[in-house]
């Protein structure tokens, strides 16, 4: 029932009101299991959370990977067990370091950011919907994240699940470790919680306010995203290239009329070369002149560096005139997508997207001047790690860009769950996002994380909107995941306290 309500709270099904009491079965299920039975319970509520949210890898990998669909369930069923296993291990923890009902109001959200930001460093690391982005549409909540990022929003969502679960078990009569919840404690869980919201509530008032304010303050430029709307199944034919680059340079035709200072393409909008393939390059920087402003286009790149050809997933920012005023490559790549994790134990494997060889990671945090201000790009699922947009922000971007291609996924959850998460950056850097996706979801986010404007999935768009340059930087851009840092540092010190205390019993 847990692993369900989570995914409930995410697009599509999208219920956030799902998240605030998600987990409250499966802690009713752990009160007095050992650690290891603990383990197991919470390994088979990830398994059926992960398998039911990320079920759009099969459709992705079966329909343009070209696998067998066999070995797409398998492979979808493999990386849920993966990631189920920060749920089997949040469990486990609790029942190894909660031995007090009492402990439990606040033991169970840290120990939920822990493994949070665990799941966004280890391995290949993918924080892809925390718990936290099931309240993108939360304007009041959410704007906590400029201090706490992300993290912050999930501890107040898992902290709301500790009240509801310790209230439950002394409304029920039941018990925790097999220890009875007292009337005070059940009180004062739902009394700390509802504290806590009211202050988030009211910090959420007051800095929409000033950040509108701010706003209003700032300069402001027009931007403007095209959607071509191209099948990812022609896109890289050479049949249609020239189609696919003279239907983008058409629609950005239409906005010369709105006079916007820059124009967003999609990622690899151009399916060529940019500046090696010339015909289509002059093509390309002929409809810039024809529209005469700034753009800024995604494309595949390559250099030679002493005999070896490396690939980079690129964007440019192309003056009127058609000269490249900057780029930048994509650092985040897309495992198994741009490049082969472990290639060298893993040879057999190849790769889903078209194209020569891996992909190289450009340098984090490297942003591309505009004139008298930066722009921070992330490309594709870049998006989805704040670390990214940060690194962007604190390098003086007043503007952030997200150029991207979810054609892959369809019509499934995955584009929706994609833009969620965008919103987040915004909030956390206060900067104004656009996002140009070449089937959609493209749309402009403001500072505050309202969503101006989007587009439908696959349907041809271009959309010119105003959207502010800003410079403040949030303590979110100057200090990062501090927060989610203390709560993991919090739950290794509890793990050595409780491994000394038993030696000390040991001995005695």
């Amino acid at each position: 029932m847990s692993g369900l309500l989570l995914t409930g709270s995410f697009p599509k099904i999208g219920v956030s009101l799902f998240a605030w009491f998600a987990l409250v079965p499966l802690l009713v299920a752990l009160r007095n299991l050992s650690p290891k039975r603990g383990f197991i319970l919470g390994f088979i509520a990830g398994l059926v959370h992960y398998l039911t949210l990320l079920y759009w890898l099969v459709y992705t990998m079966h329909t343009y990977g070209h696998l067998p669909l066999l070995l797409c369930v398998f492979i979808l069923v493999l990386a849920s067990a993966f990631l189920a296993l920060y749920l089997a291990a949040f469990s486990a923890s609790l029942l190894n370091l909660c031995a007090k009902p009492a402990i439990c109001i606040f033991a169970v959200p840290v120990l939920w950011i822990a493994f949070e930001y665990m799941r966004s460093l280890f391995f290949l690391g993918f924080p892809w919907e925390l718990i936290g982005y099931s309240q993108y549409n939360n304007l009041l909540l959410i704007q906590i994240s400029d201090i706490f990022g992300i993290y912050g929003v999930s501890f107040l969502i898992v902290l709301s699940n500790a009240a509801i679960f310790l209230t439950f078990l002394y409304l029920t009569g039941k018990d925790w470790k097999r220890k009875a919840v007292t009337k005070r404690v059940a009180l004062g869980s739902i009394s700390v919680f509802a504290l806590i919201i009211v202050l988030v509530l009211s910090y959420g008032k007051w800095r929409i306010d000033s950040i509108d304010r701010l706003v209003c303050s700032s300069p402001s430029i027009k931007a403007a995203v095209v959607q071509g709307n191209i099948d990812q199944a022609v896109k890289w034919n050479p049949e249609f290239q020239r189609l696919t680059t003279k239907k983008y340079i058409d629609l950005s035709l239409l906005v010369k009329k709105n006079n916007p200072d820059l124009v967003v393409w999609p990622e690899t909008a151009t399916p060529f070369y940019f500046l090696y393939n010339i015909g289509l390059s002059n093509m390309v920087k002929k409809g810039i002149n024809d529209t005469g402003t700034t753009f800024l286009i995604g494309s595949p790149s390559f250099v030679r560096k002493k005999g070896v050809v490396e690939h980079y997933n690129t964007a440019y920012l192309i003056s009127r005139d058609g000269k490249v005023c900057g780029k930048y490559d994509k650092v985040h790549l897309v495992p198994f997508g741009e490049y082969i994790p472990f290639n060298k134990w893993l040879p057999f494997i190849g790769k889903m997207v078209e194209g020569v060889g891996d992909f190289k990671p450009g340098i984090k945090g490297k942003t591309i001047k505009w004139g008298n201000y930066s722009l921070g790009l992330q490309i594709c699922y870049e998006i989805i790690f704040p670390d990214l947009s940060r690194a962007m922000a604190k390098n003086n971007a007043s503007l952030l860009v997200n150029i991207t291609n979810d054609a892959w996924f369809g019509t499934t959850s995955a584009p929706y769950q994609h833009f969620s998460m965008a919103i987040f950056r915004a909030v956390e850097n206060r900067r104004a996002l656009v996002r140009s996706a070449n089937t959609g979801i493209s749309g402009f986010i403001d500072p505050v994380g309202r969503i101006i404007e989007k587009t439908d999935l696959f349907k041809e768009a271009v959309v010119t909107r105003s959207v502010p340059l800003i410079q403040m930087r949030s303590f979110y851009t100057c200090f990062g995941d501090l927060f989610a840092i203390v709560c993991m540092v919090a739950i290794v010190i509890c793990y050595m306290l409780k491994y000394i205390y038993s030696i000390k019993l040991h001995k005695k």
